[in-house]
């Protein structure tokens, strides 16, 4: 079998700065056992002579042991083990891998979400294995048990993470999130964060909250933290990374979604993501190449490829000349499903490249191969990932988009007169923020879902704002997704 990437397994090693602290922060005796549920090359069961250690890389295994020679390591699924043991422990610590839906799959994700079920923790096929293994690891925790991991800054945002805070909150006395905006791995682009929890088999209504711009080493978890209470992490739509912000910020923000003329965006408008071509270098094309072929116009149609491609508030006919001066290669071949080909679309359908688009996945789905689905002339784009903010456009050239953009079409009736100007305002990119999350390398994703959740205030509670308050809040929050320190 194959060795897992690095990147495939998550195997990103700790710090030792981190390493050290986080056994500080389990460990109250010499006498505590240590459960590292994945151990890589054995750092955390390295620091503790009574540690037991899981591991599904051999080659990582063998380095543990080589390193930990004391400690006790187990081969193979840690979700299978755990399943299955006996064995009860007092502390917990380390850095479990950072493996995505699109791989924690089959058995192994099957395995683990069963085992989180049975304990109360019920998680989505679309959760990172991160999350049910510290349910898993918990599960295993002597009363009053202990535990201190490294997690990925998604514990502040993922909605995937929601069911683990529940699950911590249901079952520790302490529940403890450290913030680091400094970057834990300088060779990942994903941020970390730190989890510590004490008192297991008791419960709390509230999460200690520290937001720390550096890490370093520490004998026990911070002891300067904000309270935030189950109910208002709820209210945040179960997020923490709103309470990066001032109180005053989000005391403001509340006060604007309450007002009865606040609007969300989904009120306004349907969004989604543009369509799927299935083969974007056969299905687009050059002016050039369009007329050798002779393609014919009418099934040509201008398209947005990508959120850089969006100009400012407005995408016009003099924009799309430009792209086609430029010979760029945003001409969608646009085919009914039904009625004559004509002979010059038969000859290129035909081609090399032709004959290789059609066999991609989602080509040999759909009758005909040809037709791409769901091509849609929006009122409006909005950029999917952004790095200083989201781009809302408006369509004045009828252009249509791949799903690398936000589709934005107006509901019935709907009056969007002054809704760029409203967008540029200060809170509404305050909003794209909150309502958006971060991702690796400063930029900012909007969801279809999320986007719909952006706050739009009236032009009166606009005038009467306090914008200092919202710029310093919104300075903070592109700060901790090191957009600004990237610039």
């Amino acid at each position: 079998m194959k060795p897992l990437s690095q990147k495939e397994s998550g195997a990103y090693y700790t710090p030792d700065a981190v390493t050290e602290s986080l056994l500080r922060w389990a460990l109250r005796s010499e006498h505590d056992r240590l459960l590292d549920p994945s151990c890589g090359d054995g750092r955390f069961i390295a620091g503790h002579r009574n540690s037991v250690g899981i591991e599904q890389d051999l080659a990582a295994s063998k380095q543990a042991m080589e390193r930990a020679p004391w400690a006790l390591v187990h081969d193979g699924d840690f979700f299978a083990w755990a399943s299955n043991t006996q064995e009860r422990f007092e502390c917990a610590a380390g850095n479990p891998p950072f493996i995505r839906y699109q791989t924690f799959k089959g058995d192994v994700r099957d395995r683990a979400l069963r085992l989180c079920a049975q304990v109360g923790a019920k998680f989505s096929g679309l959760s990172s294995s991160w999350a049910p293994f510290l349910v898993a690891t918990a599960s295993l925790l002597q009363p009053g048990g202990r535990m201190a991991f490294v997690v990925p800054a998604e514990i502040g945002h993922a909605p995937y993470s929601a069911p683990l805070i529940e699950y911590l909150a249901a079952h520790f006395a302490v529940l403890h999130v450290v913030a680091v905006r400094d970057k834990l791995f300088p060779e990942l682009s994903e941020d970390c964060w730190l989890l510590y929890a004490d008192g297991f088999g008791q419960q709390t209504e509230e999460i200690r909250f520290t937001a720390l711009s550096t890490f370093r080493r520490m004998l026990a978890p911070p002891r300067s933290f904000a309270r935030v209470s189950m109910a208002d992490w709820r209210l945040w739509g179960r997020r923490l990374r709103p309470f990066l912000m001032p109180g005053e910020a989000r005391s403001l923000y509340r006060e604007i979604v309450a007002h009865k003329k606040t609007q969300r965006f989904g009120e306004l408008a349907n969004i989604g993501i543009g369509y799927v071509s299935g083969a974007n270098d056969f299905f687009h094309l050059r002016p050039s190449d369009a007329s050798r072929l002779r393609i014919p116009k009418q099934l040509l149609h201008p398209t947005v490829r990508n959120g850089r491609a969006l100009p400012r508030r407005r995408l016009t006919a003099s924009t799309v000349g430009t792209w086609h001066q430029n010979d760029e290669q945003v001409l969608l071949l646009r085919m009914p499903k039904t009625g004559r080909v004509p002979a010059s679309v038969s000859r290129y359908l035909d081609s090399e490249a032709g004959v290789i688009a059609r066999e991609a996945y989602k080509c040999r789905v759909r009758e005909p191969w040809y037709s791409v689905p769901d091509v849609q002339i929006p009122d409006f784009f909005l950029s999917y990932m952004s790095g200083l903010e989201a781009n809302l456009v408006r369509n004045d050239a009828g252009c249509t988009c791949t799903n690398s953009v936000h589709s934005v079409r107006l509901r019935e009736g709907v009056d969007a007169s002054s809704l760029l100007d409203t967008w540029e305002s200060p809170f509404v990119k305050l909003s794209t923020e909150l309502e958006g999350h971060p991702l690796g390398g400063g930029m900012l994703k909007l969801e279809p879902r999320e986007a719909t959740q952006v706050v739009l205030p009236s032009e009166s509670d606009l005038l009467r704002m306090n914008n200092l308050i919202v710029a310093e809040a919104l300075t903070t929050l592109r700060e901790w997704r090191h957009y600004a320190v990237a610039q």
